[in-house]
């Protein structure tokens, strides 16, 4: 059983109070109950092609993803190959993407990485997590979620920060790198299933096990869960 007893921890507050025991024996119910719940699981960003899943994907950093729709709705019309965004005019571009947050760093990235994609790639964004992560602004989730979603390549899982919240709080890790994290998962749930894994942990992190007051009383998987006991009376 779980307990309630708090550790020492940098971040007063927070998960990491609590020691949350190995729960990875359970991983296959909950997997499945979590299954069941979000038969239906989408990517919830819009995208037509594996461009403009990269751009998207880079502004949903610290973004919702209604809000990074809403930009790319238009951003798309305009700038409609991997030219228009490495010739763009960087203060245009942050106006443009200037309502998904950190504006001036994103702009600069997606140019520089059109740039990149032009000079190394012949102009296609590349389909290897090796090439991936060497773009500018592209880490290991936006890889992941390009891979998948773009070229149906399976390399990893995508860890946010719902995937890496209810991954510790299931018990599936005690880690807090999402490279860990990740790595984590991967021993637990089939290749095929990573990246619909992803979805449905995000899904039910927004809609349930939230950040600040998780809803342990409504959660389809709370027997399972070792956090319920600590949550379920706050």
């Amino acid at each position: 059983m779980p307990s309630k007893s708090r550790k020492e921890k940098k971040n007063p507050g927070s998960d990491e109070e609590y020691e949350i025991p190995d729960n990875r024996h359970n991983f296959d119910k909950i997997w499945g109950i979590l299954g069941e719940e979000y038969p239906d699981s989408k990517p919830a960003l819009n995208y037509g092609n594996p461009l403009e899943l990269l751009v998207a994907t880079v502004l949903s950093a610290q973004c919702t993803d209604v809000q990074v729709n809403r930009v790319t709705e238009n951003l798309f019309k305009k700038y409609r190959t991997v030219e228009d965004y490495a010739n763009a005019d960087l203060r245009e571009l942050e106006e443009d993407i200037y309502s998904t947050g950190f504006y001036k760093n994103k702009a600069k990235n997606i140019k520089a990485a059109a740039g990149l994609i032009l000079e190394r790639h012949n102009g296609g964004v590349p389909d290897t997590m090796e090439e991936l992560v060497t773009l500018p602004g592209v880490g290991r989730k936006t890889a992941n979620i390009v891979l998948s979603r773009g070229f149906g390549v399976i390399e990893g899982i995508a860890v946010d920060t719902h995937v890496k919240r209810l991954s510790g709080r299931m018990g599936f890790t005690n880690n807090s790198d999402p490279v860990k994290i990740e790595q984590d998962l991967i021993t637990l749930a089939p290749k095929k299933d990573l990246d619909s894994l992803s979805i449905t942990l995000i899904l039910h992190g927004r809609k349930v096990c939230t950040a600040r007051k998780p809803k342990c009383s409504e959660c389809v998987v709370n027997r399972l869960c070792p956090s319920s006991i600590i949550f379920m009376d706050l």
